[in-house]
């Protein structure tokens, strides 16, 4: 069974950093894409970042460019975003998801896991 786990979200102050973690099972995860998605209330889910099967490439959406980074360890199955400099409009809950390539469309990804919440908050 395909299964996502995100964890990490938290309650943090404006500038602060948190990491998120997804770990993974059931499929073949070093042949998978990772994305991280967010929602935020009232909005669309969007895209936040991907990386690569292999980590040989991993890119970011404009608005977190710079504060987020992405990585994963394929021996652990898990994949990690590392958030920085975290400001009001990083409050969403986040979710992980596979797919093939990070090239692929939102609606290609799957076994979206149940998410973790993160609030920016003063």
């Amino acid at each position: 069974q395909v299964r996502l786990v995100e964890s990490g979200g938290a309650l943090v102050q404006p500038g602060g950093s948190l990491r998120l973690s997804c770990a993974a099972s059931g499929f073949t995860f070093d042949k998978s894409a990772i994305g991280w998605f967010r929602q935020a209330p009232g909005k669309e889910r969007e895209g936040v970042a991907c990386i690569e099967p292999h980590a040989s490439l991993a890119n970011h959406a404009d608005s977190v460019r710079g504060r987020f980074t992405t990585s994963r360890d394929n021996a652990k199955t898990t994949v990690s975003l590392h958030m920085s400099g975290l400001k009001f409009e990083d409050t969403a809950v986040y979710y992980c998801a596979t797919a093939a390539s990070c090239g692929a469309a939102q609606s290609d990804f799957g076994s979206w896991g149940q998410g973790t919440p993160v609030t920016v908050s003063s």
